[in-house]
């Protein structure tokens, strides 16, 4: 759908984020004048410092750990000493060289999404941005703040992300306690990594470091890891943690976190204490919307600090708008970037979807990873779902079998009655593709049966979705029996 604007529609976006930087992508395709305000560099905290460097770090854990099992598949590595003998080399990680590179890496993806949005004709201005009423951004550019630039603007975008949450008791220092963002400046692996929080970043951040070679030690006030998570994916998780050597500490709340001479000394809620070389603090994070002019604009938040939005990222003020971590919505950088172009098409006129929670595909990348979609399992035993639920090992896979893969399995949910499908779990290697066309069916209330009835190639990991959706054939006939 084409529109064409009698006066040139203008928009100001704070933050170049994923929802910033889609938002201005969108409207300067739409024809308006786009200013695009960020203060860290295009792509924000996400590309910069959190996900694309985070990620990258597990791949590399994922290639060691692809290394360091290739004997279970007959592949072995080994090297003549001085006598002659075969010596069995050790895989060493040089952590220096793997933060050099995954720094790089997110500096490039900054680079390349900065000439992007400059090729579209996005005016950027790098520097923080703050609110002047409903209607202009105000910008210091200068060192200090000294210099200011205003924008005025008939739409405003907000997509300032959030930052890792710190504990009172427990203050980064950038050396031995940490948050995720000041992981990539250690030189080596840390001897002993007490990881504080076992929801979504501890996990991954927790399995990385396993996988790479440290002793690791994970502290969790819940009764498991990934404690919002599906229940059988969380138990799988744990299992391969506690296999791999990890110290996995439940129903342990960290009250304090101190500094002890080259090492860090974690005290929990019963007496109880941790020592280790390093800590990292993955408790969560808070909105980056304190002293940027929402209250003042009529912009509503809440108690912490959330911009309010509807489905189509719209806030309480109707020409304002807000995307990513910063809002009420769900915190992941596709999410961030979906709101984006809503908010842009919502505002200029455009066809708009409004967003559905129950159409966000969501992804864990530990080793395995965890991929979920729709409504889960606990909905169902809950009663807020119709769903009749079935469970795929995937041990019983043949390419998983080819492959090694010894950990995880695929879960469908089908409406009872119709038989379509309304929500899925994968755990398994690469379970962010696997997932995808239980996303599709979700997304398209497909049926199990239309699913069983797509070729899929064998031997795959992905024959698993039609087996499961197969097996589900009389999804129907159970409701009525």
């Amino acid at each position: 759908m084409s529109l064409s604007f009698e006066l040139t529609q203008s928009i100001a976006i704070i933050g170049g984020g994923p929802g910033g930087y889609e938002a201005a992508l969108a409207a300067a395709q739409l024809g308006a004048e786009v200013t695009l305000v960020e203060r860290a560099g295009v792509g924000g905290a996400a590309v910069i410092s959190d996900v694309v460097p985070s990620k990258s770090l597990i791949a590399t854990a994922d290639a060691a750990v692809a290394i360091a099992e290739a004997t279970d598949l007959g592949v072995q590595f080994f090297a003549r000493g001085g006598d002659g003998r075969p010596l069995r080399p050790q895989v060493a990680i040089n952590l220096a060289a793997v933060n050099k590179r995954l720094l790089a890496l997110a500096h490039q993806q900054s680079e390349d999404m900065r000439a992007a949005l400059v090729a579209a004709g996005v005016r950027i201005i790098d520097g923080h941005g703050r609110l002047e009423g409903d209607h202009a951004v105000v910008v210091s550019t200068g060192p200090g703040g000294t210099d200011f630039d205003r924008i005025e603007a008939d739409t405003l975008v907000v997509s300032v992300g959030a930052s890792p949450r710190e504990l009172p008791a427990a203050r980064p220092d950038g050396e031995r306690i940490l948050t995720w963002t000041q992981l990539y400046d250690m030189r080596a692996l840390p001897e002993h990594l007490i990881v504080v929080g076992s929801g979504v970043t501890g996990a991954e951040f927790a399995g990385a470091y396993m996988n790479l070679g440290a002793k690791v030690t994970l502290v969790s006030s819940r009764e498991r890891v990934l404690p919002g998570e599906d229940p059988d994916a969380a138990t799988v998780l744990e299992g391969v943690f506690t296999r791999g050597g990890m110290t996995v500490l439940s129903r342990s709340r960290a009250e304090k976190v101190e500094r002890s001479g080259d090492g860090v000394t974690v005290t929990l809620a019963d007496g109880r204490t941790v020592e280790g070389s390093h800590c990292l603090l993955a408790v969560g994070s808070i909105p980056n919307t304190r002293g940027i002019g929402l209250e003042e604009a009529g912009v509503q938040m809440t108690d912490s600090g959330h911009i309010r939005v509807n489905r189509v990222a719209r806030t309480s003020v109707p020409n304002i708008y807000a995307a990513g971590d910063c809002t009420t919505f769900v915190p992941l950088a596709s999410v961030a970037s979906m709101q984006g172009r809503t908010a842009v098409f919502h505002a200029l006129g455009d066809e708009v979807m409004p967003l559905d929670r129950l159409r966000i595909t969501a992804n864990i990348f530990t080793a395995p990873e965890i991929a979920t979609v729709g409504w889960q399992e606990k909905d169902v035993t809950d009663g807020v779902a119709d769903g009749i639920v079935h469970k795929l090992p995937l041990a019983v896979n043949a390419r998983a079998k080819m492959m090694g893969v010894r950990d995880g399995f695929v879960k469908l949910i089908a409406r009872r009655g119709s038989g379509t499908v309304i929500g899925g779990v994968i755990v398994a290697p690469r379970a962010s593709e696997l997932i995808y066309p239980i996303a599709i069916a979700v997304d398209r209330r497909l049926t199990v049966d239309q699913v069983s009835r797509v070729f899929a190639v064998y031997p795959s990991l992905t024959s698993s979705v039609a087996d499961a959706a197969r097996a589900m054939h009389n999804v129907g006939r159970v409701a009525e029996a």
